[in-house]
């Protein structure tokens, strides 16, 4: 699995850092992954999946479902 730095994220969605961080607090994206102390990324399927789905025309409910999912899916992933 790839991780995305803000960077590449913010190229991928094509928003701004402002918004981003505003869809995760809306639940619009998911959070990030810590990788240390003072880093985050995102898994690249991750974004894909939430680019596809806006793409698709889903509603701002169903998005905040698909956040929701992936996320859970963080729980279950092995090593």
């Amino acid at each position: 699995m790839k991780l995305l730095r803000l960077v590449p994220v913010l190229g991928l969605t094509g928003t701004s850092r402002s918004t981003h961080y505003t869809q995760i607090k809306d639940g619009l994206m998911t959070a990030p992954v810590s990788l240390s102390a003072h880093s985050v990324a995102w898994p690249e399927t991750e974004i894909l999946k939430l680019n596809a789905a806006r793409i698709s025309g889903k509603s701002d409910d169903e998005i905040r479902l698909l956040v929701t999912r992936l996320m859970a899916e963080r729980q279950t992933c092995k090593a």
